[in-house]
C-alpha cells in the first residue's frame, strides 16, 4: 500500500494525494525517492490548485516552494499565497536563479515585503538594472542622492553628456571593453567580495592535477650552466646577477603560484582576462564570486565549458550558473555532461533530462554515480521514447 501511495495511485482527492506524497517524500526512506519523482511529474492543474489554496497544509507549501522541488509553473501562485510565511520567501530570494528572480520581480506581494526585497538585492544573479529598480522601491529618497553625488558635483546637468565621450575615446576599444566588464563585475558583486574578505585561493579537490607545463622546464635550468665558465674569463661580478633571474622568472610565471599570491579582486581579474590554464584552476576556486567570474570570461571556449559541466570538483553554484547562459545550453555535450554529473543539483538535472537523446537516456539509466531518482526517470523516459518511435 505504501508503494501504491508513492506512485500517486490512491483513490483519494488530488489535494490529499499530494499531501500523502509530500509526507512520504520527506519521511519515508524506502519510498521517499519514488514519491519525489511522482511529485515532480504530478498533474500541473492539481499542483497549481494546491499551490494557490491558502488552506493547503504548511508542509505541502513548504515542499513546493523549496529550491530543490520548485516547479516554475507553480511559482506565481506560491508567491501570492498568504499562507506561505515571509521567512520562506526571504530564503528563496537569497538563492533564486534567474528564472525565479524574474517571476519574483513581477509579484505584487514580493514588492510589499521589504525583507524579501533586501534578500533579492544580495542575490548574485540579480542584474544591475534590477538592483537599481529595487532600491527605488525600498528607498526612494536616498537612491537618487547616492547616484547623483559621484556622477556630478557641479550644478550643471549638461555635464552628464560629455562624461562618456572621453572615456570611449581614450585607449583602444578592446582594452576599454575589458576594463568595463571587469569594473561592472566588481561593482555588481561588491557585497559578496566584501563578505569574503581576504580569503585565499583554495582549490576544491586539491591541486594534484597540475601538469608538467606548470613548472620550469629543463631548458630553463641549462641556461645558467654555460654562463658560469664564461664568467671568470671576462668578469665574475656582472655574471653573478644574471644567474638568479632565469630561475626566478619561470617560478613567478607558474600559474598556481601566480594565483596563490592574488587576493579576491586579483583572481577575478585573472578569471576574466587570463588564459585557459588559469581558468581551469580558478573554476575550482572555493570562493564562489571568483569561480563564477570564469564563466563570464570573453575568451571562454565551448570545450572548456563542456569540461566544467562534467567536473565533480567545482562549486554547485558553477553548475547552476552554466544553464543560465544560452550559448552554453545550445551545446548538447554541455547538457549531457550536466545531467550525468553526480554533483549537479537534483532539480537542475531533472529539468535538463528532457533534452537528452535515447542513447544517452539508456546510458544514464545504468549510471550508478547519479542519484536513484535520475536513473529511474531516465529509464522511464527511455521506454517512452522507444515505444513512441515503435508506433511511428
Amino acid at each position: 500500500m505504501m508503494q501504491f501511495a508513492a506512485r500517486g495511485a490512491l483513490q483519494v482527492p488530488p489535494a490529499e494525494n499530494i499531501e500523502i506524497l509530500v509526507y512520504l517524500a520527506r519521511n519515508n526512506k524506502v519510498f521517499g525517492e519514488l514519491a519525489r519523482m511522482t511529485l515532480a511529474g504530478w498533474d500541473e492543474k492539481a499542483s497549481l490548485a494546491a499551490a494557490a489554496d491558502p488552506q493547503t497544509t504548511p508542509e505541502v507549501l513548504s515542499y513546493l516552494i523549496s529550491q530543490d522541488n520548485l516547479r516554475p509553473a507553480l511559482l506565481p501562485a506560491l508567491l501570492e499565497n498568504p499562507s506561505i510565511p515571509e521567512s520562506q520567501l526571504v530564503k528563496l530570494a537569497g538563492s533564486a536563479l534567474r528564472e525565479t528572480i524574474e517571476v519574483m520581480l513581477k509579484s505584487a506581494r514580493v514588492h510589499s515585503l521589504s525583507s524579501v526585497l533586501e534578500a533579492l538585492k544580495s542575490n548574485p544573479y540579480l542584474k544591475k538594472e534590477e538592483a537599481e529598480e529595487l532600491r527605488g522601491l525600498s528607498r526612494p529618497a536616498p537612491a537618487p542622492v547616492e547616484n547623483a553625488a559621484p556622477a556630478v558635483e557641479a550644478p550643471d546637468p549638461a555635464t552628464e553628456a560629455p562624461v562618456p565621450a572621453p572615456a570611449a575615446s581614450s585607449g583602444t576599444a578592446d582594452e576599454w571593453g575589458d576594463d568595463e566588464a571587469l569594473s561592472a563585475y566588481l561593482k555588481e558583486h561588491a557585497h559578496d567580495i566584501a563578505a569574503e574578505g581576504d580569503k585565499p585561493f583554495q582549490a576544491i579537490g586539491g591541486v594534484e592535477l597540475l601538469g608538467s607545463d606548470d613548472f620550469s622546464t629543463a631548458e630553463d635550468t641549462e641556461e645558467p650552466a654555460p654562463a658560469t665558465p664564461a664568467a671568470p674569463a671576462d668578469a665574475p661580478k656582472p655574471a653573478v646577477p644574471k644567474k638568479p633571474q632565469p630561475h626566478a622568472a619561470p617560478k613567478r610565471e607558474n600559474a598556481l603560484q601566480k594565483i596563490s599570491h592574488l587576493d579576491i579582486k586579483g583572481r577575478i581579474q585573472l578569471a576574466l582576462k587570463g588564459n585557459k590554464e588559469e581558468r581551469s584552476l580558478l573554476i575550482r576556486d572555493g570562493t564562489k564570486v571568483v569561480a563564477l567570474a570564469v564563466l563570464e570570461a570573453p575568451k571562454l571556449s565551448d570545450g572548456e565549458v563542456e569540461k566544467f559541466a562534467s567536473q565533480k570538483n567545482v562549486l554547485e553554484a558553477v553548475l547552476r550558473q552554466i544553464p543560465l547562459k544560452r550559448r552554453f545550453m545550445k551545446n548538447y555535450i554541455v547538457v549531457r555532461n550536466l545531467v550525468a554529473n553526480p554533483r549537479t543539483p537534483l532539480d537542475l538535472g531533472l529539468g535538463l533530462m528532457k533534452n537528452l537523446l535515447v542513447a544517452d537516456l539508456k546510458n544514464l539509466s545504468a549510471n550508478k554515480e547519479v542519484s536513484e531518482t535520475i536513473r529511474k526517470l531516465a529509464t522511464k523516459m527511455f521506454k517512452q521514447k522507444v515505444e513512441a518511435a515503435a508506433k511511428k
